[in-house]
């Protein structure tokens, strides 16, 4: 797994044991997060804390937040009914054609299940309302929630909403925080910072544990990758952005998200850009070759590292972990049309290199 090295604050690839349910109770809360600047383009601030000492993890986000009010029908206050109660999310219509990563109401509540306790806290400028609520023993206890009058400074810095919990990790067979667990949830929110750096509205700033991660945009986040080359190209294409590199001795490599999701496995939106690319590269080489043998796109395929970052709509993957976009190109909600300077910039930093590498046998001068 590609995690962060907490030292060098670069990412690397490390061999690393770790139990996917508790990442992924930590990666709901951080999408759910992120998701709310699709909701609300001036949202400009996503705070992560990872406490390992304290079996501590906290996301909170600005930006309009949950409505601190009773829901008619079910008789409680609106936090409650999103984090405390099953099947009551937003997202479960496929005929609404949605680009978040959050689809059915299940992840935020599956981290309270999985934790020993898990606090919701948010502030509605509107109703001029504060809610507190802890719910503890894997939501079996919901504590009466606090209900506050905001003061004027409060509500002059805006909504926000923040969720912390203490994760149970005798459910995933853990006893503590160990360095690959701290190592992996880190490297999330330095995605969050990449894959959103161009996000519409206000800039995004994102911090870990209290600091300020220093990455502008999507090409300044993969340059914290240190076993890969910088793009030879790049481009942004609508919702879309793509980077080609030479790929390592491991073979081909990806690094790719979709609506903030990190899809570690790939995908169909990777699968898309890739087919571009190599049906164009063996177009250049067999224009190049004097003589040499066909190289085929799968030959090609395996020394690139290709980049990708886009939105999709009403995503699918393989499993509820969504390291595998499953979701064909035409369902994509978009197109990404590979641009004839991209493909010259490959042609020109890229053709000669890679057709040096062993088992490509081709005459190029």
């Amino acid at each position: 797994m590609y995690v962060l090295d907490t030292e060098t604050k670069k990412i690397v690839e490390k061999e690393v044991t770790f139990t996917p349910g508790f990442y992924k109770i930590f990666d709901e809360i951080v999408v759910n997060a992120a998701d709310n600047k699709q909701r609300d383009p001036n949202m400009n601030e996503l705070l992560i804390e990872i406490k390992p000492e304290e079996n501590y993890v906290s996301v909170q986000n600005n930006g309009n937040g949950i409505p601190v009010q009773l829901h008619k029908k079910e008789g409680c206050y609106v936090p409650t009914l999103i984090f405390g109660h099953l099947l009551t999310g937003s997202n479960f219509s496929d005929d609404d054609k949605k680009t978040t990563g959050g689809r059915n109401g299940y992840g935020a509540k599956l981290c309270n299940i999985f934790s020993h306790t898990f606090t919701v806290e948010c502030l509605d400028s509107t109703n001029e309302k504060k809610f507190r609520q802890t719910f503890r023993n894997n939501m079996s206890i919901a504590e009466e929630p606090i209900i506050t009058k905001i003061t004027k400074t409060e509500k002059k810095k805006g909504d926000y909403t923040k969720i912390s919990f203490e994760p149970d990790l005798a459910r995933f067979k853990m006893d503590y925080f160990d360095e690959d667990a701290v190592a992996l949830l880190s490297k999330r929110a330095y995605d969050i910072a990449g894959s959103m750096a161009n996000s519409k509205g206000k800039k995004l700033g994102v911090f870990l544990n209290g600091e300020q991660l220093p990455i502008k945009d999507f090409k300044d986040y993969l340059k914290t990758y240190t076993d890969m080359e910088a793009p030879v190209a790049y481009e942004k294409v609508g919702c879309w952005e793509i980077g080609v590199a030479p790929s390592n001795d491991n073979g081909f490599q990806q690094i790719s998200f979709v609506n903030s999701i990190c899809t570690s496995k790939g995908g169909g939106h990777v699968t898309y850009i890739t087919d571009q690319l190599t049906a164009h590269l063996v177009k250049t080489v067999k224009k190049k070759n004097k003589g040499g043998t066909e190289v085929k796109p799968a030959q090609l395929k395996t020394h690139l590292a290709v980049f990708v970052n886009c939105l999709v709509e009403n995503p699918t993957f393989d499993s509820q972990t969504k390291e595998n976009c499953t979701t064909k190109k035409g369902k994509f909600g978009s197109e990404c049309t590979i641009s004839e300077k991209f493909l010259k910039q490959v042609d020109k930093r890229y053709v000669l290199f890679i057709v040096k590498r062993p088992g490509i046998y081709v005459n190029i001068h």
